[in-house]
């Protein structure tokens, strides 16, 4: 994972380096995901997220299109 500025940013890096440009988020969204992933580990009852329940994740911080589906 790379940190940026801005999608220009990110846009500039990835022409240069002559690479297409994969999927990115907020630092907002990547703090969000890591709450609501992680939240509950240390729980006796965690376990661990169905497909649905991951990709629902995804969709309710705004992390959509093809990079974020688990499924076919």
């Amino acid at each position: 994972m790379l940190a940026f500025r801005s999608e220009e940013h990110v846009g500039r890096w990835c022409e240069t380096r002559g690479i297409p440009h994969g999927a990115s988020f907020s630092l907002e969204q990547a703090w969000e995901l890591g709450r609501r992933w992680y939240g509950d580990k240390l729980s006796p009852d965690w376990r661990r997220a169905t497909p649905d329940e991951a990709e629902r994740v995804f969709t309710d911080i705004g992390l959509t299109g093809d990079f974020w589906r688990l499924r076919a």
